[in-house]
């Protein structure tokens, strides 16, 4: 890999070079790597582009990592990632999409990832989408994010897009079966004339099943931000979610909650605030010697990233 590409794989993983394990890198909408362990297979599809990652059963701290690289205009890409978790896992999935295009000419990937969790396992998947390049080419990133919760399955779900993207749309389906659990948390940050869009929907199926959705996006200069989720409650069982922004400029923030309690046991719960940055926490900065850009940008640092 050359220099972009490693930067973009270091900052989609936190890695410096190829992964260590079962991982597969996608490079220009074709395999550049890909690596299988006794314990977990990847295998590409027959019949449209993609893979399928199946984790046998009792697999441990183990991880997968399965970044895409975009270093090229004019490309339209566009995956199905399946992952079959087997019971009483404990793994680790990162993923996500970089692009730096230096064209005139739109590049986009749009990714399906389904993910079918067995009993009693835990998951914790990480995506992040980065954007660069000085070209006037868009860098369009659409992911879609199925779940399906086994009884006593859990899984976090960690999403982080800071910057450089032109435009995203970002939908999550969940379904929850017995005490399973679900956490998600998104982070975003739009500059310039970027759009985002999330729209969750997450059916809470079974008894003691739950789910906490928690969004913190800013959105600054002419960018704009919508926010739709949508819990149904269909048994005794706890929803939750949170939405955060903060705007400047001429940004603006939309967020649509919708919650359903079919079950009368259903406790489902939508809280949003979005506001500009407060001038105390500026003026605080401010008196430690930061100008005030540099003092907001400490502050929208602390408030997605910690």
């Amino acid at each position: 890999m050359n220099n972009i590409e490693k930067r973009l794989l270091e900052k989609l993983t936190g890695l410096h070079k190829m992964p260590s394990g079962a991982f597969n890198i996608r490079k220009n909408g074709a395999p550049l790597a890909r690596e299988s362990e006794k314990d977990i297979e990847i295998i590409p599809k027959k019949k449209k582009s993609g893979i399928d990652i199946i984790i046998k059963d009792g697999v441990q701290n183990k991880s997968v990592h399965i970044p895409v690289i975009i270093t090229v205009g004019g490309l339209d890409d566009l995956v199905y990632n399946d992952f079959y978790i087997g019971e009483n896992c404990n793994v680790l999935i990162v993923a996500g999409c970089g692009i730096h295009n230096n064209t005139c000419k739109t590049s986009m990937h749009n990714g399906i990832h389904s993910f079918k969790v067995g009993k009693n396992s835990f998951v914790k998947y990480v995506e992040k989408h980065v954007g660069e390049g000085k070209g006037s080419g868009g860098k369009i990133l659409n992911p879609v994010t199925r779940v399906t919760l086994s009884e006593g399955a859990n899984m976090e779900i960690e999403t982080l897009q800071l910057e450089g993207v032109t435009s995203t749309v970002r939908k999550t389906f969940a379904k929850l079966y017995d005490n399973a659990k679900l956490k998600i948390n998104e982070n975003i940050l739009t500059t310039l004339d970027q759009t985002a869009r999330t729209d969750f929907k997450v059916d809470l199926l079974g008894k003691n099943s739950s789910v906490e959705v928690v969004s913190h996006s800013v959105a600054k200069d002419n960018s704009y931000q919508i926010f739709k989720s949508n819990l149904v409650g269909k048994n005794e069982c706890f929803g939750h979610v949170e939405c955060d922004g903060i705007i400047t400029d001429n940004a603006r923030i939309v967020s649509i909650p919708m919650i359903d309690a079919i079950d009368s046991n259903a406790s489902l719960v939508h809280e949003a605030a979005i506001g500009k940055i407060a001038g105390d926490e500026l003026v605080k900065l401010m008196t430690l010697g930061l100008s005030k850009e540099e003092a907001e940008n400490k502050i929208i640092e602390g408030f997605l990233i910690g």
